[in-house]
C-alpha cells in the first residue's frame, strides 16, 4: 500500500519554499525568519531574526503574512507559531538557572 501522507522532509522543503517567497519582504526591513521545525502534528515553529525579532508588528506579520502564505502553499500544516531562543533552551533544560 502506498502512503499519500507527505513525509516530514517533504513538508519541511515546502515550508522552506513558502518562506523563500516571503524573505525579500522581511529582508527589506532588515529582518528574516528561520524554520526551527515542523512538528509531527504539522505545526511549524519559526524564529524571527534581525529586526523582526524585536519588532512590535511581528505577531501581525506572523499571522497575516507568514502563516497565511504557508497554509496556502502547504495545506497539511495546521498552525504556525513563533518561538524565541529562550523557549528552545528551556526545552533542552538549558535555560537560566540550569
Amino acid at each position: 500500500m502506498i502512503s499519500i501522507e507527505p513525509t516530514m522532509s517533504d513538508l519541511h522543503r515546502r515550508v522552506e519554499e513558502a518562506l523563500a517567497q516571503l524573505r525579500p519582504y522581511l529582508e527589506a526591513d532588515n529582518g528574516d525568519v528561520a524554520l526551527v521545525e515542523v512538528t509531527p502534528d504539522h505545526i511549524v515553529r519559526l524564529r524571527f531574526l534581525g529586526a523582526c525579532s524585536s519588532c512590535s508588528m511581528s505577531a501581525m506579520t506572523l499571522k497575516a503574512g507568514i502563516e497565511q502564505t504557508i497554509l496556502r502553499m502547504v495545506p497539511e500544516i495546521r498552525q504556525v507559531v513563533a518561538v524565541e531562543e529562550d523557549d528552545e533552551l528551556k526545552e533542552w533544560g538549558l535555560g537560566a538557572g540550569s
